[in-house]
């Protein structure tokens, strides 16, 4: 099966040589996307809206490869404070309460001041 790149135009993934998704068969690789929204550009304070950005943007991501958030079966979410996690686990469970992705919580560093989430996941187009 061929591979396809998944690209949603934003002047970063030139810049930094990646895809937004690529899509292998079944398989739906989405890239980490962070909290920014994807409107206007600007970074939330807040870390719940952050997460909501980033179900947007993965929405989308998903929609233009051909799958939905249905499909997701892995998630990986990345949070710069242990602090923010109790403001976005509302949001995931909100997400994810009937998916139930395999899913990985990880504090960790983001590339730009402000950014308080990230979120990574892998969709299973179920046959």
């Amino acid at each position: 099966m061929a591979r396809q790149n998944v690209t949603m135009n934003h002047p970063v993934e030139d810049a930094v040589a990646f895809s937004r998704a690529v899509v292998q068969g079944p398989w739906c690789f989405v890239s980490g996307i962070t909290g920014v929204d994807p409107e206007t550009g600007e970074i939330p304070d807040s870390a719940a809206d952050q997460a909501r950005n980033c179900f947007t943007s993965i929405e989308a991501v998903l929609e233009k490869a051909g799958f939905t958030l249905a499909d997701v079966v892995r998630a990986v979410y990345y949070l710069t404070a242990d602090s923010h996690a109790p403001e976005v686990i509302p949001i995931l469970k909100e997400k994810f309460d009937a998916i139930r992705p395999a899913a990985t919580m990880v504090v960790s560093g983001l590339p730009k001041p402000g950014l308080k989430v990230e979120i990574e996941v892998t969709a299973l187009k179920s046959s």
